[in-house]
């Protein structure tokens, strides 16, 4: 998700970690960290390591960032695409949430319903004597089993944010996440079943081949070569032995319009 909106990006970003905002107003946002902010931002580990040592709570930062690059008259730390301080707050959404929950955007003065979509970033690995990788968004609608790929290009032309907003409500899923990971992954292996796996065959045939290669050239020497064969055998069968490795990228709860 893009940066359309440095201040409110982190607003969302601190309340969504449940930091209190002190104070609000345009380009300046002032926050009270939480214990747990505090030592992702502030690089204060002897502080805490004391603190807990002596059984005390500790006393978290208060950080007030001024988001106009004009503004000098304010008290504050001055934050803009590119400073440190945002790199560092974007490294800590990657490092640490790799399970997103957001919102669609929306303005309303009426009661209006989000819907949940589970949607899962999946990099399929093809490894073998040629590797290849595969990148799958898919995204299921926990309400009616609905299945979307390349979801997470369509979410980019949704605004999101990180709290629910004002007038709107979430519907309870009617399928549990659990499940619609399953049914995701069911797709996933329905799909690397139908793919033509002649890649592997290859593959498997050049083992074979590298594998007798190096028996030949060890053929009849000393057990200490022996032992080296053994060992250069296992490195060629684990380079050329094909395999498929699933792995979940990122993912989240989406609460979308009706109309998506």
């Amino acid at each position: 998700m893009a940066i359309s909106d440095l201040h409110q990006f982190l607003k969302e970003y601190f309340q969504a970690h449940h930091c209190t905002i002190v104070e609000d107003r345009p380009n300046l946002l002032s926050v009270k960290l939480t214990e747990e902010m505090d030592k992702a931002l502030m690089n204060r580990p002897f502080y805490w390591h004391y603190i807990k040592k002596i059984g005390q709570a500790g006393e978290p930062k208060q950080l007030t960032f001024i988001t106009d690059p004009e503004e000098k008259t304010a008290t504050g730390e001055h934050i803009h695409f590119g400073s440190p301080r945002l790199q560092q707050i974007i490294n800590h959404l990657k490092t640490n949430e790799r399970f997103a929950r957001l919102y669609q955007h929306l303005s309303t003065s009426a009661r209006t319903p989000l819907y949940p979509w589970l949607v899962t970033n999946v990099k399929l690995s093809y490894i073998g004597q040629q590797n290849k990788e595969q990148l799958f968004s898919i995204g299921l609608n926990l309400i009616n089993g609905v299945m979307k790929t390349e979801m997470m290009e369509q979410l980019q032309s949704i605004d999101l944010q990180m709290t629910i907003p004002d007038y709107c409500y979430v519907i309870s899923p009617m399928i549990k996440p659990g499940s619609g990971f399953r049914r995701i992954q069911a797709v996933l292996d329905q799909y690397i079943s139908d793919q033509d796996h002649d890649w592997a065959n290859l593959s498997m045939q050049a083992c074979a081949r590298e594998s007798e290669l190096l028996k030949a050239f060890y053929d009849g020497q000393s057990d200490e070569a022996a032992e080296q064969m053994e060992k250069e055998l296992a490195e060629i069968h684990q380079r050329y032995e094909p395999k498929i490795n699933v792995s979940v990228v990122n993912g989240g709860m989406f609460y979308l319009a009706a109309n998506q």
